[in-house]
């Protein structure tokens, strides 16, 4: 302690920097992750990782290590990246062992909800509140208010295919998933079909979307905006205020209307006002989970839709047998109930779910104190392992992955189905699963009735590079536009 007294101050903290470095150094040189394959770099730091998260390529460069390195590879101090199916199915199994990561909280601060819920206990009772009205049975319903967004904005494409030439499926999927999540969720549409715009709310979604993402990603420069003006973070305060006064205004604008009309449509929350305090969640819950609903039901579907028209319209013999049946299968009067067993439909559909997955990106999860075994490597307890989609769904079950080939789903193996999770695994799979096929099923089917001779279009500029993939967390096309056109 006395040689301690007679330092300088630079020198004490040259020491403590030292002291951390080697600590640092000691700590990485005897990580049990160090039999984990990967790249060098990837035992001192996850920079790399994060630069392509920016430059929105990281599940192609993750990709990339698996095609080096194997199904199990190390992509950070404390990361571990599975493409191994069993191991997938190992971590996302109904048990929930493997419990999401502390990467979720950083999304919205404050704000839990059953996307960003880690605790175990937490998320079994959302998922037990929620998921009925969510379920097949419980959306049916729901059918007519969702299949007359769907025919509006198959009526809105056609209006904007006559006066300009040809229509951008992007945007008008967009809107028209938008207006069914939130007729759904808040009880009236956002009327963007009929605006044919965005409006503030969903801007500040986005906004929020957008800046949860870098939070996620960049923890230390989140903590750091309390102290230091960075403009994305000093963003977040006003669009959440905004937020949350919307989510509290319609939720309680639809509990009235409920007391005033017992009989109108139904809702998501229809059944949670009208049940007793323990079968219900709070004012604040519902508010919460509400937005968590429309991110979650309006970008996913909306880019499924705009990569499966493109996909079927670059090939006419896919479009030729999708059409047909269609045509011949459908009367001018069908159903929900009419499209749903459809076999080549739902073939176009799984494959598109395969090789554009909406979600394609890591899923960190958390490994259980005493540690597991993963595709024949032992990886420790309180390690983050991620499965990303875009990985599993070009795994040695698919033959020549990258070629879009809905025929594959004939007669697929229990190898290929083990592979797929485009809506997540086990008990953290996505409630939106039923509602997004149903969309994708009765969008699909009324687009190719009204468009049977739909063509990528070539005006404006369009190519093929506009739908080069932005791999963020979710999947985006390059160019923010889809161009279809029709004869």
């Amino acid at each position: 302690m006395e040689f301690l007294k007679t330092l300088g101050q630079v020198q004490l903290v040259g020491i403590a920097l030292l002291v951390g470095v080697v600590g640092y150094v000691y700590n990485v040189l005897r990580s049990p992750l160090n039999k984990v394959p990967g790249p060098w770099y990837a035992s001192w730091t996850n920079i790399v990782t994060k630069y392509h998260f920016l430059t929105g390529c990281n599940p192609t460069y993750i990709h990339s290590l698996h095609s080096k390195y194997g199904p199990v590879v190390r992509i950070g101090p404390n990361d571990v990246d599975v493409a191994d199916p069993v191991a997938a199915q190992t971590i996302h199994r109904i048990k929930d062992e493997f419990l999401k990561s502390e990467f979720y909280t950083q999304f919205l601060p404050g704000v839990t909800n059953i996307f960003n819920c880690v605790n175990r206990d937490h998320h079994r009772r959302y998922r037990r509140l929620l998921s009925s009205p969510l379920s097949e049975t419980g959306l049916k319903p729901m059918l007519p208010q969702i299949d007359s967004r769907v025919r509006f904005g198959i009526q809105r494409m056609g209006e904007e295919m006559k006066s300009r030439g040809a229509v951008d499926i992007c945007k008008w999927w967009m809107f028209m998933t938008t207006d069914i999540i939130g007729e759904l969720t808040f009880g009236e549409s956002f009327k963007m079909l009929e605006l044919g715009r965005k409006n503030q709310y969903i801007k500040d979604l986005e906004g929020s979307a957008f800046i949860g993402g870098l939070r996620a990603t960049f923890p230390l420069l989140s903590k750091l905006s309390f102290y230091v003006p960075i403009p994305f973070f000093w963003k977040a305060g006003p669009i959440t205020g905004r937020l949350a006064m919307y989510s509290r205004d319609s939720i309680q604008r639809q509990r009235t209307l409920l007391e005033e009309n017992p009989d109108m449509a139904p809702t998501l929350f229809s059944k949670m006002f009208k049940a007793k305090s323990e079968d219900s969640l709070s004012g604040v819950e519902l508010e919460d989970n509400a937005q968590a609903y429309i991110v979650g039901g309006s970008d996913t579907t909306a880019m499924s839709l705009t990569y499966l028209v493109w996909a079927v319209c670059r090939d006419p013999q896919i479009k030729e047998k999708l059409v047909n049946e269609l045509q011949t299968r459908l009367s001018d009067d069908f159903s929900y109930d009419d499209v749903k067993e459809l076999p080549y439909l739902n073939q176009v559909i799984e494959e598109t779910t395969r090789i554009y997955a909406a979600a394609p990106s890591g899923l960190p999860r958390t490994v259980p104190s005493g540690g597991a075994s993963l595709a024949g490597y032992w990886i420790p307890g309180g390690a983050t392992v991620l499965t990303q989609a875009y990985s599993l769904h070009r795994s040695e079950a698919f033959p020549d992955p990258e070629r879009f080939d809905p025929s594959r789903w004939e007669n697929p193996t229990k190898a290929m189905k083990d592979s797929m999770m485009p809506f997540g695994g086990g008990s953290r799979i996505c409630l939106g699963v039923h509602l997004a096929r149903i969309e994708l099923r009765l969008a699909t089917a009324r687009f190719f009735r009204a468009f049977p001779n739909a063509i990528v279009s070539e005006l404006e500029g369009m190519s093929d590079r506009d739908m080069d993939q932005d791999l963020f967390f979710l999947i985006t096309p390059r160019g923010h536009r889809c161009l279809i056109q029709a004869n």
